[in-house]
């Protein structure tokens, strides 16, 4: 599954960035993640990530480990990029997670273009529909956040 999404806001992407650099943040504009705490000790940085879908009475968890594998800081004349990947530590095979995106500035303020690989099988038709709708109504939430 591969979903893409953007945002366009008046914030400046030195400020955009710093939110969607930092998994810790997702939980208050996100609600598909219910928690996003580093973990200690991780080169990366890492965060655990628990991802929550509900569809009516039907709920689903997941719990990952996403590594920061990439963080290239926006400035006037270059796009920021950054990257997180599933890297769980116990040794089994998982499915891949791959969140990357950019963030560049525009006349009025910045852009996101983010871009969500997931390689598994699990609840695939249901999470794509979940997604579609967290997309459209995260992007007021953290235009908010970054606007505050």
């Amino acid at each position: 599954m591969d979903v893409r999404a953007d945002l366009s806001t008046p914030a400046s992407p030195s400020e955009l960035f710093e939110v969607v650099a930092d998994l810790s943040t997702y939980p208050r504009w996100l609600d598909i993640v219910g928690r996003a705490e580093p973990t200690d000790g991780d080169p990366g940085p890492a965060w655990l990530v628990d991802l929550v879908g509900r569809v009516g009475p039907l709920r689903r968890s997941k719990r990952l480990r996403m590594a920061r594998t990439l963080c290239e800081r926006p400035d006037d004349a270059t796009a920021g990029r950054f990257r997180f990947e599933r890297r769980d530590l116990d040794g089994r095979s998982h499915s891949e997670w791959v969140l990357e995106g950019t963030v560049a500035a525009v006349d009025e303020g910045s852009r996101l273009e983010v871009h969500l690989h997931y390689g598994g099988s699990l609840w695939v038709p249901l999470l794509d529909r979940l997604l579609a709708d967290e997309i459209r109504s995260s992007r007021r939430r953290l235009a908010a956040l970054v606007g505050s």
